[in-house]
């Protein structure tokens, strides 16, 4: 799916009136196919920019583009079905705890689904080789008929990435994937994602802070600071000396190259909003 933003201006939906844009004057063009990674540091307006591409924000001014639609020109149905066609993995999956991994990871078929099939693919998944598929992809295909709250926060992230696999879309919107990974597990899993976008021709849109992942695996990089394009790069061009500037008065975060170790322990996960569409 071709992307493109031109002069787009955002603010967080929570933001006080008198606060700075999330996304100031941003402008961006992807093409379809093409894999990038957003980087800077924390507060530049990474996610932000994502949900503006999910089209679950609205840009206060400039234009928006997906494929040749204008998203928020178009009619409400018009609109839901071309959220169909994209998929965002928030950093936290939006996974009810409850659930099994397998319909979880099927519920990423849901937007191209009637609601007949739906309803019944919640007591009866109709895809459970897909699903242990997706999830092998992601080394967890021996969790299919687990409860979501008996797994640990990598495997849940991990399952996440894995319900991209079971969607149609064409657009992959991916929000700090690697946060609950180890190394091991983080290299596998940019690896698998890579790879499957790249297989199925979708566009993959990916926010990260570890920046040695995003060099070694993606070959564009998009820099973001307070807001605004710093630079939009080949990986080959992202010198020491552009990173440095980039993270200025935030090295620390610059200098967390891979994923700490995940804690292993099973916890119930914080609620978290769904947003059903």
């Amino acid at each position: 799916m071709k992307l493109t933003l031109q002069h787009c201006n955002a603010w967080h939906p929570a933001a006080r009136a008198s606060a700075p844009a999330a996304l100031r004057d941003f402008s961006l063009q992807v093409s379809p196919g093409e894999q990038l990674a957003v980087i800077g540091p924390s507060g530049a307006g990474k996610t932000t920019l994502l949900h503006l591409l999910a089209c679950a924000l609205k840009p206060a001014s400039g234009v928006l583009q997906l494929g040749d639609r204008s998203p928020w020109t178009l009619p409400r149905r018009q609109l839901q079905a071309l959220r169909g066609e994209l998929f965002l993995a928030p950093q936290v999956p939006p996974l009810p705890p409850r659930q099994r991994v397998v319909i979880a990871v099927l519920a990423g078929r849901l937007p191209n689904e009637s609601l007949w099939a739906s309803v019944r693919s919640l007591f009866y998944p109709t895809d459970i080789a897909m699903a242990e598929r997706a999830l092998a992809h992601f080394d967890v295909s021996d969790k299919l008929f687990e409860r979501v709250d008996r797994l640990s926060g990598g495997e849940r992230q991990r399952v996440g990435l894995a319900r991209a696999l079971a969607t149609q879309a064409s657009l992959f919107l991916v929000d700090e994937p690697l946060s609950a990974l180890d190394p091991t597990r983080a290299q596998q899993a940019m690896a698998s994602l890579t790879q499957a976008a790249r297989e199925r021709g979708a566009t993959l849109v990916t926010t990260l802070h570890h920046v040695e992942m995003a060099l070694q695996h993606f070959p564009r990089i998009i820099g973001l600071r307070d807001g605004a394009l710093a630079f939009d790069l080949p990986s080959a061009e992202v010198t020491p000396a552009r990173l440095q500037a980039l993270y200025d008065q935030h090295l620390d975060e610059l200098t967390q190259t891979t994923p700490p170790p995940p804690s292993e322990a099973r916890t119930t996960p914080a609620p978290v909003v769904m947003h059903c569409r």
